[in-house]
């Protein structure tokens, strides 16, 4: 799920400490490093990388950005709800077996999670996959079908959205498996978090074969260190523990 960088309006949050022409390059590193771990989990599971996008005519933008291999579906609705539920529906009716929606912000995330959401789902019988953030959201949503339902009656943008999406799945009887929880990078805490985990040997910066390059990149260009002394100006930074899931909930 994709929005187009653009200065003022892409990743507002990250500012300050950061411009927001800044704001807009982590989003664009972010976006070329998701891409870049759905075509590395594409290697080892039957994938096909997609990238659902808006606003409506920044198609231009993708194109250039985005590498060979990444197809594209415009998804742009005033309910975030309903421009998941697009996108699944987009994906399923072009004939793949199952569909996963995935955000846009966590370039730390390890490749093997998107494989394993892939191999869950490539078994029989209709069920959920989910991957649970850190801040009550999640990262990924995986189906077979396109449950409406599971779009409907959340309060989006909440640390209530993966427990309400949980209790829509519960309601129509749908079997869950939980993904080890991950963060997002939307502010300046957990960009600070992003930028220790890949720079001080946390678990990201452990999987060279998924090291988000663009992001790092750009990590660097704005001065590494001095980088971390402006996101230490946060007064309040998230905790993380990958194995400590942030959800309880049946695992098939």
């Amino acid at each position: 799920m994709a929005k187009a960088s653009a200065p003022g309006r892409t990743k507002t949050r990250l500012v300050p400490p950061l411009t927001f022409e800044e704001a807009a390059d982590f989003n664009t590193a972010f976006l070329r490093d998701m891409a870049a771990k759905m075509l590395l989990a594409a290697r080892q599971c039957p994938i096909a990388p997609f990238m659902a996008f808006g606003p409506p005519g920044s198609e231009p933008f993708f194109r250039d950005i985005l590498p060979t291999g990444v197809g594209l579906i415009e998804s742009w609705l005033p309910n975030f709800g309903q421009c998941l539920f697009r996108a699944i529906s987009a994906l399923l009716d072009l004939g793949h077996g199952s569909a996963c929606v995935l955000n846009a912000d966590s370039p730390t995330l390890p490749v093997g999670y998107l494989v394993e959401a892939a191999r869950v789902l490539d078994e029989p019988a209709d069920r959920m996959v989910l991957g649970p953030s850190t801040d009550g959201g999640y990262y990924l949503l995986g189906v077979k079908q396109a449950h409406r339902r599971l779009f409907e009656d959340v309060d989006w943008s909440t640390e209530y959205v993966a427990a309400q999406t949980l209790d829509r799945a519960s309601e129509i009887g749908l079997p869950v498996h939980l993904l080890p929880t991950w963060y997002d990078v939307d502010d300046a805490a957990s960009l600070d978090l992003a930028l220790r985990d890949l720079t001080a040997g946390g678990d990201a910066a452990n999987m060279p074969a998924g090291r988000p390059s663009a992001t790092l990149a750009l990590m660097r260009r704005l001065g590494g260190q001095h980088l971390a002394d402006r996101l230490g100006l946060v007064q309040s930074e998230p905790t993380f523990s990958p194995s400590a899931p942030a959800l309880s909930g049946a695992r098939v």
